[in-house]
């Protein structure tokens, strides 16, 4: 009798606790399914069509947290040197908006780098002496000159970056890539991210930033901290063993698909997931983080302090780790970039922090011939103003936000090798070639892993939603 009740009365629950979230919530994880098979039939028709379709398997995005100065690293500007302590042009300005902090000030001085510049590799690229270790790999790097955004302050340019969308709530590419192309190793996230760098007063960075906005929640990035425990709460219990766990773990699944079946909400199956994801971590996190296989030859590669957890040395080795170990996407947060005022001394201490392990990176990923499907970035949410906030002096400076043009560069993943591409004017203000905003950016990330950016789309409160929104063009000039 309680066999043949238990339907209806499942029904019934259902129907009368069935929210309108939920139902769109379930009616979109069966449009996610069909919107993945209609991307495997796109990368697949268009392979041929398109060079440097899909050649990419996985990311590894080194993002700059508070906008490092473009002219001071890769976009050489030599008029600078001639035009010191003049005001900007005012036909060059063309009444763009500035911040709120050099809006009011009197003077606006130009100012070229205080740092030397040299032309390195067969290709001839202009790279800062602070970069000694990234000059020598630029043979490998594509570099980009025309990126621009709309935001002027951090939090929304970062969320920008990261999601598409200045404000709060979108999901995060990451997540976008683990929706759309899940993961190659079923004992580590698709996702993963870490932070290093900054000091007390730098921009915060916010959990949303790898979230996964109004994706399911499994897609969001798994967040690996310094310490013992790399990951929180993965350890057992005290008193708890593993065989113990398992059973939990089963106990709960079969109660949370039964509230599945009543309720219809996609949070009870990303919640399994989670808990099946942390039980075969436990076996694959401690052999990811023992560094004991690693040559020596490899460590000294990427310098002093990567055997220090929690520097952006040690986080680089990670994403290499990760990245050969299937990890769709990794992502490094590097904090400190924000140089308002003693931008000389700060941005050689940054430097001096990324430049050695940037470049092992990629060096790694060419050795172990990684480089190939593995799409490495580095960018910063904007870029840097070329004339001085506050008082320009000798040897001090500082400069303001500036979104109308910024330098990245890209390698691996089927991008073009020893490249520049766009240009700005003498003044590094605006785009003299070639422009490539934020959302060309993510759809050619997008491209290079075999995605067309417009069909990748979920659907949520009424409309289906892409990272690109309803803007951006591959940039098909940076494929091989």
């Amino acid at each position: 009798m309680h066999a043949n009740r238990h339907p209806s009365y499942a029904a019934l629950q259902w129907e009368q606790s069935l929210t309108r979230r939920q139902l769109l919530g379930r009616s979109a994880t069966g449009l996610g399914v069909m919107a993945l098979g209609s991307l495997l039939g796109s990368k697949s028709a268009d392979a041929s069509a398109q060079p440097g379709w899909g050649k990419a398997k996985r990311v590894i995005y080194l993002v700059q947290a508070g906008a490092p100065s473009q002219m001071d690293l890769f976009d050489y500007k030599p008029a600078l040197r001639q035009q010191s302590g003049m005001e900007l042009p005012k036909s060059v300005r063309m009444g763009q908006r500035l911040t709120s902090m050099t809006a009011d000030q009197e003077k606006k001085p130009l100012t070229p780098s205080h740092f030397k510049f040299a032309q390195h590799g067969n290709s001839g690229r202009w790279v800062s002496e602070l970069l000694p270790h990234t000059a020598n790999v630029v043979d490998e790097l594509c570099f980009v000159y025309s990126l621009h955004t709309h935001a002027i302050n951090h939090d929304p340019g970062i969320t920008f970056l990261q999601t598409g969308n200045e404000k709060p709530g979108h999901p995060s590419l990451g997540a976008w890539l683990s929706y759309g192309l899940g993961s190659e190793n079923q004992q580590l996230p698709a996702y993963a991210t870490f932070i290093s760098g900054g000091k007390p007063g730098d921009q915060p960075l916010f959990d949303r930033l790898w979230g996964a906005g109004f994706l399911p929640t499994q897609h969001q990035g798994v967040r690996f901290r310094r310490g013992c425990e790399p990951i929180l709460y993965l350890n057992n219990p005290s008193g708890i063993g593993r065989d113990t766990r398992r059973i939990m773990l089963d106990l709960s699944s079969e109660l949370h698909r039964f509230q599945d079946e009543s309720f219809a909400d996609p949070e009870i199956s990303a919640r399994v997931s989670q808990f099946e994801l942390a039980y075969q971590m436990q076996m694959a996190a401690p052999e990811l983080t023992d560094l004991s296989d690693e040559p020596g030859h490899v460590l000294r590669q990427y310098g002093p302090h990567v055997d220090q957890p929690g520097t952006y040395a040690y986080n680089c080795l990670m994403a290499r780790r990760l990245a050969e170990r299937g990890v769709r996407f990794v992502q490094l947060f590097h904090r400190g970039w924000d140089h308002h005022t003693d931008l000389p001394t700060r941005i050689a201490e940054n430097c001096e922090q990324t430049d050695q392990p940037s470049a092992a990176l990629v060096r790694d990923l060419r050795q172990r011939g990684l480089l190939e499907d593995t799409l490495v970035v580095w960018a910063g949410e904007f870029g840097r103003t070329s004339y001085c906030q506050g008082k320009l002096t000798a040897n001090n400076y500082g400069r303001d936000h500036h979104p109308r043009c910024f330098t990245i560069w890209m390698a691996g993943g089927g991008i073009r090798r020893g490249i520049g591409y766009g240009a700005t004017d003498d003044w590094s203000y605006n785009i003299s070639r070639d422009p490539v905003h934020v959302h060309d950016l993510n759809a050619t990330i997008l491209h290079a892993l075999g995605i067309n950016h417009t069909q990748l789309t979920y659907r949520y409160q009424g409309r289906d939603h892409r990272l690109t929104d309803v803007h951006g063009e591959v940039v098909q000039p940076l494929f091989a």
